[in-house]
């Protein structure tokens, strides 16, 4: 049975995602100096993690450039499905090549699947938000009556590469990292 992987922000051939830092102000977010370097790495990690029958869902950011998406077809499996992010910008017939269905977001086993996480207040209707868009980052109880500067709200979690050793993540794993993320969350209160 083909298994289901959840993946975000490639940022395939973006040259200036190699430079960028995390909050320290020192650490790469990246370990690659070259695009080339990250692109040959992400497409290796991707092709030996997921198999040529399963599915994929990419929670957006996939490539800078039309000419990059073309790296897609270097990838060993064909059942992609592409949740838009805020870089994906091309007209959807380039997409549409590539991916066997486009969205805004998805919501499967009753999580919200996005690329930009979504406004705390629309969050009640589903088990957490399941995202991209925030790299290294995490998102913060910022909000009124939960209002804590820096702790990590546990409804959230981001998926980006960043995260998930550069490499798609499992769907069944990212269930149990967010209940264990929820567990600890209710034994720190």
């Amino acid at each position: 049975m083909p298994s289901i992987w959840l993946y975000s922000d490639p940022h395939f051939s973006h040259q200036g995602v190699c430079r960028f830092l995390r909050a320290d102000g020192v650490t790469k977010l990246r370990p690659w100096d070259t695009a080339e370097e990250m692109d040959e790495e992400l497409v290796r990690r991707f092709n030996e993690t997921v198999g040529p029958n399963d599915k994929v869902y990419m929670l957006g950011d996939i490539a800078f450039k039309r000419s990059h998406i073309r790296i897609l077809d270097r990838l060993n499996c064909k059942d992609l499905v592409l949740i838009k992010g805020n870089h994906d910008v091309e007209d959807l017939k380039l997409y549409s090549q590539y991916f066997r269905d486009i969205r805004a977001y998805h919501i499967m086993d009753n999580y919200l699947l996005s690329h930009i996480p979504i406004h705390p207040e629309s969050l009640g209707r589903w088990k957490g938000n399941w995202h991209g868009h925030t790299h290294a980052n995490s998102v913060t109880l910022a909000m009124p009556p939960a209002y804590r500067p820096g702790q990590i709200d546990p409804r959230y979690m981001s998926l980006c590469v960043e995260q998930t050793d550069y490499r798609p993540i499992l769907f069944e794993r990212a269930r149990d990292r967010f209940i264990e993320q929820m567990e600890l969350s209710r034994q720190a209160k």
